[in-house]
C-alpha cells in the first residue's frame, strides 16, 4: 500500500467508527447496561454515557448486543418477561457477563419515584441501567442448567393445565345439554391424563440429578408437604437453603407489612412476593395444620387469640417456607420434637 493510501485508510475507518457510535451500532464499553426486553426488539441504554441503542431479539440481535456491550460492563439489568428473555439471558450468561434480573413492580416503583410517568421502551431500558446503579445489594442471575430450564417449562405447563382443570369443571356445573356435558367431562379426562404425564417427568428429571433429589426428600419430610408441592418449591422457589428466614418469607410474599406513621397504626398484611409459591403451601399448610403438632399449635393460639382463620393459616404457611429453607439449609430431614415432660 503506498504511503500516501494510509491518511486516506485511517480516516475512512475513523469516520466509520464516529457513525457506528452515533448510531448505537460499534462496540462499547459502560458501567451498567439496562436492556428492556420485548418480543421482537432490546432495547439497551448505557449509564452513565446515556447511549442507547435497539437489537432484534433474535440470535443475531444477541450477537450484536453482546458486541455493543463489551467485556467491561459492570452490570446488566433487565426485567423477566415470559419467554422472551429466556435466550437473553443464555446468551449472555455464556458470554460472561454479569445479570440482573430485577422485579418488574419494583422498576415501576422506582420509575414513579424518579417522576418518571412515561413508559415506553426506551424509558424502561433507561430506569433499568439508573436503578441497577443506584441499588447495591442486587442478586445477580445465577447461569441454570438444561435440568433446571425443563423443569420450569415442565411446572410452567402443569401450572395451565391446573387452571384449564379448574375453568372447565367449573364449566361444567352449569351445562345440561348432553354432548356438552360429555365433551367438558372428555377434557377433564384428558387433563387428568396430562397432568400425570407432566407430573411424571418432572419427577424423572429430578431423579436424575442427585441435588434435586435430596432437596425433595427434604421438603417431603414436612408433615403436610406431598411431592408435587416440593417439586413445585424446587422450580419456583430455587433459593431455598441460601436465604434468612425473613428474607425466605418475604420472597415467598408471607411476611407481614407494617403500617405505622406517628400515633396511627394500621393492620399489617402480606403483599408482593411470589404468587404461585402461596398457591402451593395453601393446602400443605391445612393439613399441616391437623397432622403437624408444632403447625397445629401455632394455628390454635391465633385463632384463640381472636385472628380469622385465613390470617392463622398464612402464619402457618410463613412457618413452613421457613421451616423449609432451614431444612435445606442444614442439610436435614424433618424429625418430630420430643415431648416435653410436664
Amino acid at each position: 500500500m503506498a504511503a500516501t493510501a494510509l491518511p486516506n485508510v485511517l480516516n475512512g475507518y475513523m469516520s466509520i467508527m464516529a457513525r457506528m457510535t452515533s448510531t448505537g451500532e460499534g462496540k462499547m464499553t459502560y458501567h451498567t447496561i439496562g436492556i428492556d426486553i420485548s418480543k421482537a426488539h432490546l432495547d439497551a441504554y448505557a449509564a452513565p454515557a446515556g447511549s442507547t441503542a435497539r437489537f432484534s431479539n433474535d440470535a443475531a440481535g444477541l450477537r450484536k448486543l453482546i458486541a455493543w456491550i463489551g467485556p467491561e460492563a459492570e452490570r446488566i439489568a433487565y426485567e423477566p418477561s415470559g419467554p422472551w428473555h429466556r435466550d437473553f439471558e443464555e446468551a449472555l450468561l455464556k458470554a460472561g457477563l454479569p445479570l440482573y434480573a430485577i422485579n418488574p413492580y419494583q422498576v415501576r416503583c422506582f420509575a414513579r419515584s424518579k417522576g418518571r410517568r412515561a413508559k415506553t421502551d426506551a424509558v424502561d431500558a433507561r430506569t433499568l441501567a439508573t436503578m441497577a446503579d443506584a441499588i447495591g445489594d442486587l442478586r445477580p442471575t445465577a447461569a441454570k442448567s438444561h435440568s433446571d430450564r425443563d423443569l420450569a417449562e415442565l411446572q410452567l405447563v402443569r401450572d395451565a393445565l391446573l387452571g384449564d382443570r379448574t375453568a372447565i369443571g367449573n364449566r361444567g356445573k352449569h351445562l345440561r345439554h348432553p354432548v356438552a356435558k360429555r365433551l367438558n367431562q372428555q377434557r377433564l379426562a384428558q387433563i387428568q391424563r396430562q397432568l400425570k404425564r407432566v407430573e411424571a417427568e418432572i419427577r424423572n428429571i429430578i431423579d436424575t440429578r442427585e441435588d434435586l433429589k435430596r432437596r425433595l426428600e427434604i421438603l417431603t419430610s414436612i408433615p403436610g408437604i406431598s411431592n408435587i408441592t416440593a417439586a413445585g418449591l424446587i422450580v419456583h422457589l430455587s433459593e431455598l437453603g441460601t436465604l434468612t428466614g425473613p428474607r425466605a418469607a418475604s420472597l415467598a410474599g408471607l411476611a407481614p407489612v407494617t403500617r405505622e406513621s406517628g400515633a396511627w397504626k394500621g393492620r399489617s398484611f402480606i403483599q408482593g412476593g411470589r404468587e404461585k409459591v402461596r398457591r402451593l403451601l395453601y393446602m400443605p399448610a391445612v393439613a399441616a395444620i391437623r397432622c403437624n403438632p408444632d403447625l397445629g399449635s401455632k394455628y390454635t393460639a391465633l385463632r384463640n387469640a381472636g385472628k380469622p382463620p385465613k390470617v392463622a393459616i398464612t402464619a402457618v404457611m410463613r412457618k413452613l417456607v421457613v421451616l423449609a429453607n432451614i431444612l435445606v439449609q442444614q442439610n436435614r430431614l424433618w424429625i418430630p420434637e420430643p415431648a416435653t415432660a410436664n
